[in-house]
């Protein structure tokens, strides 16, 4: 019995493995792409498991920071041992009221999408009697990548754009509570090659050093975002980049020639790369059924399990590929909810399965569960185990319950 089929049997299914020691060889092997005085961030949306992030900080010298967008994810970061001081906190959306959490535990820095976003952080760091440190996030008017989740030159809810930014930094500078520390940009996603993420890399920065050059904003801090890729749920490895260090490190000596005493600090940012090829899902197969000329192999699986990113502006994965061995055969994979819509790959390559049989899907630490339909038809949530070495670290399952508030004025629970 191989160490899935062991962990499939003592937890069931469906069923999240996340391998710390895989985190911790893309963490390192990240580091070592980015020039040494480079700060690192965990997105947290890629998975907030406290146990994966707890990881990610623990770094002997190399640690992660967090990056939340929201106050779950907060929670999340201060349960794996982040200080409130050590998180940026993003979003294009935030509320007053979870600013002054936010400050309220220890966050100091946020970057902000508009005007209104600045002014709220104002706001409520001059309730807490303190003042925000604000990076301003940056939609450039162009980009260098063609390929990948674009995510600037275009109409966004990220970020002031480029072009009207002097238009509207007066008022953000004469924000109370608030003091402009630098910019934020993340032009893109997933690149496909490394060329191109060093294209976009060295686009961002001429464009920072232009910008700040021309309005006078203040650049003691610049987050020039991520990028970095991973197969998602396909067997593959994450991306490599020999060429990164050396190419940011000459695009900065260009633009910035004081980066390597701290002017400005610098910051890179990824989700995605840093646990991705970490997690391995399992699922039972329950049925096999020919329909009409066409296999069907249904799982316990399904979208409510593995949804899709919807980042990515789709519900679905394109397709997973399971691990396959030797006998393989073209069928669809799909989970058992009551919808013609659960359909995790449609004709693919499976291996021959049959009824009880594990199927074994790749590169699923980002995007899993937090990024799916859990609630959807009220099955379980997937359990999730952490594993290190032969090592057991935890398991546990997302359980949801509904809380009812009062409905009469001044009534309490």
């Amino acid at each position: 019995m191989t160490r899935h089929e062991d962990l499939a049997v003592r937890f069931g299914t469906p069923l999240y493995v996340y391998d710390l020691d895989e985190i911790t060889a893309a963490r390192h092997e990240l580091f070592d792409a980015l020039p040494e005085e480079f700060d690192l961030y965990y997105a947290l949306k890629a998975n907030p498991h406290p146990d994966l992030v707890s990881a990610l900080r623990d770094g002997d010298g190399r640690s992660c920071r967090a990056e939340i967008s929201s106050t779950g994810e907060l929670a999340a970061a201060l349960e794996a041992g982040f200080d409130g001081s050590e998180c940026l906190y993003t979003g294009p959306g935030k509320t007053l009221g979870e600013l002054r959490e936010a400050i309220a535990a220890g966050v100091r820095l946020f970057s902000t999408d508009s005007v209104t976003d600045v002014r709220r952080v104002g706001e409520a760091a001059v309730g807490h009697g303190v003042v925000a440190d604000i990076l301003l996030r940056v939609n450039s008017a162009s980009a260098s990548a063609t390929s990948s989740i674009r995510m600037t030159g275009t109409p966004s809810q990220f970020g002031f754009d480029s072009e009207t930014l002097g238009d509207v930094l007066p008022d953000v500078l004469a924000t109370p509570g608030v003091a402009v520390r630098g910019m934020h940009y993340f032009p893109l996603s997933n690149a496909k090659d490394e060329d191109s993420l060093i294209g976009e890399f060295q686009h961002t920065l001429a464009g920072a050093a232009e910008l700040a050059r021309r309005l006078d904003i203040p650049l003691d801090y610049l987050d020039i975002g991520g990028g970095f890729t991973v197969p998602y749920g396909v067997p593959g490895e994450r991306g490599h980049y020999p060429k990164l260090r050396a190419e940011l490190e000459a695009a900065l000596d260009t633009h910035f020639p004081d980066w390597r005493a701290g002017t400005p600090r610098l910051a890179c940012e990824s989700g995605r790369f840093l646990i991705g090829a970490s997690g391995t899902l399992l699922a039972s197969v329950s049925n096999v059924k020919v329909s009409r000329g066409r296999k069907f192999v249904i799982t316990d699986a399904g979208i409510n399990t593995f949804g899709g990113m919807s980042g990515l502006g789709r519900l679905l994965p394109v397709a997973v590929q399971p691990q396959t061995g030797a006998e393989t055969e073209s069928a669809s994979l799909v989970g058992p909810l009551c919808t013609p819509g659960d359909v995790l790959g449609r004709e693919i390559t499976l291996p021959a399965l049959g009824p009880d049989d594990i199927v074994t899907v790749p590169n699923v630490g980002a995007y899993g569960p937090t990024a799916s339909l859990l609630m959807f038809l009220g099955r379980p949530a997937p359990t999730e185990v952490i594993v290190r070495g032969d090592d057991v670290v935890s398991a546990s399952r997302i359980e949801h319950h509904r809380s009812y508030l009062p409905t009469a004025p001044g009534a309490s629970e």
